[in-house]
């Protein structure tokens, strides 16, 4: 039937979903340090140095988006292996 999964399978596709969002709000605040590594000119290094004034920590973005990409990747990985296309 069209539209029909199970709670399980919808819970899971939440809950990845938030691990993605995550991941993603990790790199956007990472964009400035890696912005800065990569051009590495004036205007990225008065940049870091405004932010780091306001507090400003790459350090949150590696270690928060790290986590959550393993552990986003660990249960896609256990769900498609153990539970998808099992009824």
């Amino acid at each position: 039937m069209i539209g029909s999964q199970s709670t399980a399978k919808t819970m899971f596709l939440l809950a990845s979903m938030v691990g993605w969002l995550i991941v993603g709000a990790a790199m956007m605040y990472l964009f400035p340090a890696i912005a800065d590594r990569v051009v590495g000119n004036d205007l990225t290094h008065l940049w870091m140095t405004n932010l780091a004034r306001s507090g400003y920590n790459p350090i949150l973005g590696w270690v928060g988006g790290g986590v959550a990409l393993a552990i986003t990747v660990a249960g896609n990985w256990v769900w498609y292996q153990n539970f998808e296309g099992k009824r």
